[in-house]
């Protein structure tokens, strides 16, 4: 890769990051406003004039907003069952919390929706070899209902695992660099993600987003496990991001599965 071109990557990855990297600025400072309103209240607050400031500037498309919203929602309803069976908590006090799970929540969850988004059409993504759309859907759907059913029954991650590497080895992504195309393998971009996303939840539980059990006594590393958990949730959103967009391009069934298009 030439040096342009790299330099080109990291600032699109920069941008693409724009709403967590927000969303962490105000995490940050919401200490200094806590005399006046409890942290958790000031993050949701905050969350939404980001998400609308993004929107009115035409950072984010109308459509983008919408898949972030259902982000918001599916990270919202996972929170709710995870700190209910007491694997994380929200310690402090605030006005909007719901079964002891603050509202803003679901933006940590959204922030990963709207950073693929963003990387998506700032890169041109493109995809090579994807796996059928039925096939994708399960992967994902079984994926999601693990985080909830692992609870109950004996954790499969490590099963659905192997139907990753099976049905995504093949997988490419295309990015484009000032012209230039670029191919990664996706598994290795799941994994890439996940990894940097278990970095930034370091630095959010070091801010007091939110606690797990080994924290209340003072801030401790999180546990490496959680890059899998980071990087199965990273193939969810990846799964749920690539299919719309092959939804709305009209990628057929029987097609091959290139999702959007990839300029030269």
């Amino acid at each position: 890769m030439k040096t342009s071109h790299f330099f080109t990557f990291v600032k699109q990855e920069a941008l693409s990051c724009l709403f967590p990297a927000l969303v962490f600025t105000m995490l940050a400072i919401s200490h200094l406003f806590k005399v006046f309103i409890p942290r958790y209240d000031f993050m949701l607050i905050a969350c939404l004039l980001i998400q609308m400031a993004m929107y009115y500037t035409k950072i984010e498309t109308k459509d983008e907003v919408l898949v972030i919203c259902v982000f918001h929602l599916l990270g919202l309803g996972m929170e709710l069952f995870k700190v209910h069976y007491g694997s994380w908590t929200y310690p402090e006090f605030a006005y909007t919390k719901i079964g002891g799970v603050p509202l803003y929540s679901g933006f940590m969850y959204a922030s990963v929706a709207s950073y693929l988004c963003q990387a998506w059409r700032r890169l041109k993504l493109g995809i090579i070899n994807w796996p059928h759309h039925r096939t994708a859907r399960i992967i994902g759907a079984l994926i999601y209902l693990n985080f909830f059913t692992n609870k109950f029954i004996y954790d499969v991650r490590y099963l659905i695992g192997l139907l990753i590497l099976y049905f995504f080895w093949r997988s490419v992504v295309i990015f484009n660099l000032q012209g230039k195309l670029y191919r990664m393998p996706t598994i290795l971009s799941f994994l890439l993600i996940g990894f940097f996303i278990w970095l930034a939840e370091n630095v959010a539980t070091l801010l007091g987003a939110w606690k797990y059990a080994y924290q209340h006594h003072g801030w401790a590393m999180v546990n490496y496990q959680k890059i899998s958990s980071w990087g199965f949730l990273v193939i969810v959103s990846f799964i749920i991001v690539a299919e719309l967009k092959m939804l709305k391009s009209g990628v057929k069934k029987s097609a091959p599965l290139i999702a959007d298009t990839v300029h030269n």
